[in-house]
């Protein structure tokens, strides 16, 4: 039974995504913007609270990397907040670079996986090393660390699940027939 395609009708589906994505863009650039202006601003005077002396592998990472960081974030927004808008119109080169960026929110998120495990592992030793727990508190601590590193795996996961469900609607013929 052939397929019959209604040219010019516009999915629910692709009208909600572009909206979905156009506000969560914005709000991630004017978080990045505001990031941007907090280092710009704490980075040169950075000092312990009650102690003049600054914090040197502190300042080093912020000076080194965390603007970068920051401004790739601000990009991946921007890119991502133009995209939708092009969604929202149906552009078809709006739809295939959306693709491309919900790929590399992918595979940023499965990357920051170990990233997530690393922190999560240092803030548990450097708690433990400030206070001893007695063994039995410890088994409670380490149920709750070992259900964070869980729960913090299911929703990357997840999300990555979803992001991949959105790229294979997008990429269906019937909406690919709404770009044409």
């Amino acid at each position: 039974m052939p397929q019959t395609f209604n040219v010019g009708s516009k999915s629910l589906f692709v009208t909600m995504t572009a909206w979905v994505f156009i506000v969560l863009a914005a709000m991630a650039s004017v978080s990045a913007l505001l990031q941007n202006a907090a280092v710009a601003s704490f980075v040169p005077g950075l000092t312990v609270v009650g102690n003049a002396q600054p914090l040197p592998l502190l300042t080093g990472l912020l000076m080194g990397y965390l603007p970068w960081v920051v401004g790739a974030g601000l990009l991946m927004s921007l890119a991502t907040l133009a995209c939708a808008v092009g969604l929202l119109v149906r552009l078809e080169w709006a739809r295939r670079f959306f693709i491309a960026l919900l790929v590399l929110a992918i595979v940023a998120n499965v990357a920051g996986l170990w990233l997530q495990q690393e922190m999560l592992q240092s803030l548990v030793s450097s708690t433990l090393q400030r206070s001893p727990l007695p063994p039995a508190a410890a088994d409670v601590f380490g149920g709750f660390v070992t259900a964070t590193r869980v729960t913090a795996v299911l929703l990357s996961l997840g999300a990555c699940a979803l992001l991949v469900w959105i790229i294979r609607r997008l990429m269906s013929p019937a909406v690919r027939q709404e770009f044409a």
